[in-house]
């Protein structure tokens, strides 16, 4: 409950019985709520101690990054400890930055990790090389057939290569578990306009009003 965290943390700083743990704390939860620059002021906050471990670098470069500070979020990410956090920010700005050589760089770094796998496939996606991105989560989905929202981004690949019936099919069994998902919907609805009509997504948008 990242709301409760956050009023009990906010509580406890403006009584002033804060300290360096509530304050990481409050960064952490405020992150996790999308209150990006909330988050880097206290992250930001922390690293004015001389005693501040340099990974909150690598969270505030995150923060940076949310918010579409890419220059920052590379020169904070340099700042922090050489890990595999470091190099999925780099590798990311990289892209936003549209410095190939960086990118490149970064991206002969990255492990088998699902973190830098799921990295990996989203800067496909981002490229347009949707049948690469599709090749990996579709990997991914068969190790990690718990992480359902692989689904949606098999997907959604399916969806940019117009195979529609495809996309739909992969789409259902999310869809089921999480009848309520504005981005299932959605995709749901295009399937059906491309392969329909705009009547028919009309339809499956209709869900959402209902919700």
């Amino acid at each position: 409950d990242y709301i409760g965290a956050n009023v009990l943390l906010e509580f406890q700083k403006q009584a002033g019985q804060t300290n360096f743990t509530n304050q990481a704390w409050l960064g952490y939860s405020a992150f996790h709520l999308g209150d990006y620059k909330k988050a880097l002021d206290n992250y930001e906050e922390i690293l004015l101690s001389p005693d501040a471990d340099p990974i909150y670098n690598l969270y505030a470069a995150c923060c940076h990054f949310y918010l579409g500070n890419y220059k920052e979020a590379q020169d904070f990410a340099q700042k922090g400890p050489a890990n595999k956090l470091q190099n999925r920010i780099l590798f990311h700005s990289a892209q936003r930055l549209s410095d190939e050589t960086t990118l490149l760089k970064h991206h002969n770094k990255l492990t088998d990790s699902i973190e830098d796998q799921l990295s990996l496939a989203s800067i496909h996606y981002l490229r347009s090389h949707f049948q690469e991105a599709t090749d990996i989560y579709k990997r991914l989905l068969i190790e990690y057939r718990e992480y359902l929202a692989l689904q949606v981004y098999v997907a959604l690949c399916y969806y940019k290569l117009d195979y529609y019936d495809v996309s739909l099919e992969i789409l259902a069994p999310y869809l089921q578990a999480h009848p309520d998902s504005a981005i299932a919907i959605n995709l749901k609805a295009c399937n059906h306009y491309k392969l329909y009509d705009g009547k028919a997504a009309e339809q499956e948008l209709k869900v959402m009003i209902d919700l």
